[in-house]
C-alpha cells in the first residue's frame, strides 16, 4: 500500500486526541504509554496494524473506496515525529518524574492531530521544509 485513505489517518488523529485528553483529564499517565505503544506498533508495523485504525475499520469499510488518499512517506514522517515526542512524554513521566513536561510533549501531538484534523498539518509542514532544505545541499 503506496498510499493511505485518508478516514483511516483521521480515526488515528482522532484517537491520539482522545486518549491524550483523557490523560490529562484523569491524571492517568498510563494512557500515554499506551498511545505511546500504539504509535509505535503503528509506525513498525503499518498503519493497518494501528489499533484506533482497527477498531474504525468496521466503521470505515464504506468510506475508504474511493477517499482522498495520503503518501505513504509523509504518513511514517508524521508518525515518527508522534513516537519522538511521546518518547520524551513517557521518559519525562517515568524516567525524569516530570509529569508536567510529560503532559506537555503529549499535548503538543495532540494539538497537530488536532490541527490536522482541523486541515493544517505541522508533520507535514515540517516535511517539507525538511525536503527542500535536503535538496538544496
Amino acid at each position: 500500500m503506496q498510499e493511505i485513505p485518508v478516514p483511516y489517518v483521521r480515526a488515528n488523529q482522532t484517537g491520539i486526541v482522545l486518549f491524550v485528553l483523557l490523560a490529562i483529564i484523569l491524571q492517568q499517565p498510563v494512557l500515554i504509554a499506551a498511545l505511546w505503544a500504539i504509535q509505535l506498533i503503528g509506525l513498525w508495523r503499518g498503519v493497518r496494524a494501528n489499533l484506533f485504525v482497527q477498531a474504525a475499520m468496521p466503521w470505515l469499510a464504506s468510506r475508504t473506496a474511493g477517499a482522498p488518499t495520503e503518501a505513504v512517506e509523509l504518513q511514517r514522517f508524521n508518525n515518527s515525529l508522534a513516537v519522538i515526542l511521546l518518547t520524551v512524554a513517557v521518559l519525562c513521566f517515568w524516567v525524569f518524574r516530570s509529569p508536567l513536561a510529560g503532559y506537555i510533549a503529549a499535548g503538543m501531538v495532540a494539538a497537530a492531530a488536532l490541527a490536522a484534523i482541523c486541515g493544517f498539518c505541522v508533520g507535514c509542514f515540517l516535511y517539507y521544509q525538511f525536503k527542500s532544505r535536503t535538496r538544496k545541499r
